[in-house]
């Protein structure tokens, strides 16, 4: 049997994309679970004020800062570890939320997910397969994407395993939505 013309894939692609878009406006605005996500410091003030004397550019600082791992022997260094604090700082541009240009990019990683849930899919799926299967593989690499990529952010960047279960309960809603798309609209 001839090979699946990717073209056949678009409206899945862009209606799967589209819709998890609208289901994580929903999960945001009218849910609300992930406001549990983010804490205050005690001191928002201080901080702020500590922060912003150092005219930070935007970008991804650590505490301690350890550039090399041989340096983690020293006593000095892990004195700093051991009194705290350690943290990772995320320094974002001054101003507003950029939201249109978030929202934008966020619609564009949906577009990708939705691509590369086809690009497997029309790899291992023929035109007229049960649509189950197409919810299976398209479901699955979704998944892979939205769920289970987040578990490296409590590996490596100490966020709170529970913000992880959260954003992997997101990824499961998506990657159903992605799936129930394509098993809806898979070429026949």
């Amino acid at each position: 049997m001839p090979a699946m013309e990717f073209g056949s894939l678009w409206l899945p692609v862009v209606v799967s994309a589209v819709a998890v878009f609208a289901a994580s406006s929903v999960i945001h605005m009218v849910l609300k679970y992930h406001k549990a996500d983010y804490k205050p410091f005690p001191n928002e003030e201080a901080a702020r004020a500590g922060l912003g004397g150092g005219a930070l550019a935007p970008g991804v600082y650590v505490t301690p800062h350890c550039p090399d791992m041989k340096q983690m022997s020293d006593p000095a260094v892990q004195a700093k570890y051991v009194k705290g604090p350690v943290a990772l700082v995320t320094i974002l541009p001054n101003g507003l939320p950029a939201m249109p240009k978030y929202l934008g990019l966020w619609l564009g990683f949906c577009l990708l997910v939705s691509f590369v849930s086809a690009y497997v899919a029309r790899h291992t799926l023929r035109p007229g397969d049960m649509g189950a299967e197409a919810m299976r593989v398209t479901g699955t690499v979704a998944f892979a994407a939205y769920g289970v990529s987040r578990i490296l952010d409590s590996i490596w960047h100490g966020q709170p395993w529970s913000n992880t279960l959260r954003q992997m309960i997101d990824g499961a809603i998506y990657a159903f939505v992605t799936g129930l798309t394509f098993r809806l609209l898979w070429p026949s």
